[in-house]
């Protein structure tokens, strides 16, 4: 597998990890398996949340995977903390320290590689977070931390208090979902694509040197599931597999291949429960699309060149 590295650290991580919302309806003989055959395969990255199966998903997931020493060294644990289903967004320093007590807990582990904020809080103090931060990092709790579904500005001002290096941004990115791109190829425009939603957040995460995770890969806008069938992206479909064909991959390779190509470094968080489905993931780390292939897709994902 392919690595890149996180941030201004030396880790190392593979390009492809394994986000694991999904893993609460697996049985449990399957989700060993399956995780197995994820490390295998050079998955050794898996992205949780407490919030995923209300915490359900981190209990199956040590469940299914003891967390022995030689188990724990071989894979990098990211968690993310501050929503409270339903109720609230919550980056006091007594939730956030709270929440990663309770993810340690469930995951069997006496600590986190890294730990993200998993959405902005409107309410957010850079001191409260600051001071959570520090009781985490001097406990030995957690390692390295980043943020979820950010601005630029958010970031800056959770900076102007938090000592720690904030590593990485989950954001979604996929081909139909990429207004992170379009807007900054749409300048000066006055086309859909060229409303900058987030402060140009790629080509700032690119300055600072944060990794972006791409979440939901595969998906479209507005929660509306998979592309793949959409008679919507029929154009994107016929496109990926004319692409795929050069390469003898799937559509799904080919997908997870455009987000790799490009020059951010992204890692691509893949949510599938699906083994074949991981295989096909796992085959983009080793493909570089060209330039005209690239664009070819950008295109046929209803994207325009000005």
């Amino acid at each position: 597998m392919r690595t890149i590295q996180l941030g201004a650290t030396g880790l190392q991580v593979p390009v492809i990890a394994l986000g694991c919302m999904r893993i609460g309806g697996m049985e449990q003989v399957r989700l060993e398996h399956y995780l197995k055959k994820c490390l295998e395969l050079g998955v050794n990255f898996f992205d949780h949340a407490d919030i995923y199966g209300g915490g359900e998903c981190e209990t199956l997931f040590s469940k299914a995977l003891p967390l022995t020493p030689s188990v724990r060294e071989q894979m990098i644990l990211q968690s993310k903390c501050a929503i409270r289903s339903g109720e609230m967004y919550d980056f006091s320093k007594e939730y956030i320290v709270k929440s990663v007590d309770g993810i340690l807990k469930r995951l069997q582990t006496e600590y986190l590689d890294i730990l993200l904020l998993h959405r902005p809080d409107a309410l957010m103090e850079p001191e409260e977070v600051a001071k959570a931060f520090d009781l985490l990092e001097q406990s030995g709790k957690v390692r390295y931390f980043g943020v979820s579904n950010h601005k630029p500005s958010q970031i800056e001002l959770l900076k102007t208090c938090v000592k720690q290096e904030l590593l990485i941004n989950q954001l979604q990115l996929s081909l139909p979902f990429s207004g992170m791109i379009a807007s900054g190829m749409e300048v000066n425009m006055l086309s859909p694509g060229s409303f900058d939603h987030d402060g140009s957040v790629l080509d700032y995460c690119r300055i600072k040197n944060i990794t972006v995770q791409a979440w939901s890969p595969f998906g479209t806008d507005n929660w509306g599931g998979v592309f793949f069938g959409q008679e919507r992206y029929a154009e994107l479909s016929q496109a990926l597999q004319e692409v795929g064909e050069r390469y003898g991959v799937s559509p799904t390779t080919v997908a997870a291949a455009w987000i790799l190509r490009h020059p951010a470094g992204i890692q691509v968080i893949a949510g599938t429960t699906n083994e074949k489905r991981m295989e096909e993931i796992v085959k983009a780390a080793d493909i570089t699309l060209t330039r005209q292939e690239w664009y070819k897709l950008y295109l046929a994902a209803g994207h325009i060149l000005p």
